[in-house]
């Protein structure tokens, strides 16, 4: 099972920008982050893959404002969250899957908190 261990997160204002890392237990195939907010279902904001294209899917609600980028050892993501908005508050997870058509791992969330 992949252990995730999450670091960032914390209270901003609205157009600030937050960084968001996430370290797995080893390599992995697929890694990135969810969201949830109180009263709303879980939902994707970006994941990265690794294969031979290394896919990345953003949310619709934070492209073009939220980067996901991978670490050199390949079980590192960071989430680059820019313009922050007030509907970007919620809790963040990181996802990751060891290998294709496994169940993914869940991190324990960090909060994200924009208001002004």
């Amino acid at each position: 099972q992949v252990q995730l261990v999450e670091s960032g997160g914390g209270l901003v204002q609205p157009g600030d920008s937050l960084r968001l890392s996430c370290t797995a237990s080893g390599s992995v195939f697929r890694m990135g982050w969810y969201r949830q907010a109180p009263g709303k279902q879980r939902e994707l904001v970006a994941l990265i893959t690794d294969n031979l294209a290394n896919i990345v899917t953003y949310g619709d609600s934070v492209k073009g404002r939220f980067t996901i980028s991978r670490g050199a050892a390949k079980n590192t993501v960071d989430l680059q969250m820019n313009n922050l908005r007030p509907e970007d508050t919620a809790v963040y997870y990181c996802y990751a899957q060891r290998r294709s058509g496994q169940v993914g791992a869940w991190g324990q969330g960090t909060q994200v908190t924009v208001t002004s």
